[in-house]
């Protein structure tokens, strides 16, 4: 399986390729912008992501912009809903606001607040129906 890491702070980057190599190939991208290219690039190569982890507040721009951008992308490109890339937004901020518009407006299919366990990372990835 193939996951992006979406994430501007070296160490929080590091950190979740750690928790993620056994699982996924990994491959990363330093804010927003680098996450849609690399999204659309990954489709276009006919190799989609199957996870992305996106840290939500990012230089450039953010990763709700980005993830708005993305499912905009799976629009145009025909994906359907149950083939969408399952995108866990991560964030420092335990704001209910932000969780809820995540959720509901931007197409979030999970969130976890920082920092991030190895523990809550696999329950979540279990539960979205990645692992086992």
């Amino acid at each position: 399986m193939k996951c992006l890491i979406v994430e501007d702070d070296f160490i929080s980057r590091r950190i979740l390729r750690e928790l993620l190599g056994a699982y996924f190939d990994c491959e990363i991208a330093v804010d927003g912008e680098e996450a849609v290219t690399a999204f659309r690039l990954a489709h276009d190569a006919k190799s989609p992501y199957d996870l992305i982890c996106m840290d939500i507040m990012m230089p450039k721009m953010d990763g709700r912009e980005a993830l708005r951008l993305i499912r905009q992308l799976e629009k145009e490109l025909e994906v359907p809903p149950n083939l969408e890339v399952k995108v866990v937004m991560t964030t420092a901020l335990d704001d209910p606001k932000t969780v809820f518009d995540s959720f509901y407006q931007d197409g979030a299919t999970a969130y976890l607040v920082k920092p991030i366990s190895k523990q809550k990372l696999l329950r979540e990835l279990r539960a979205l129906g990645l692992l086992q």
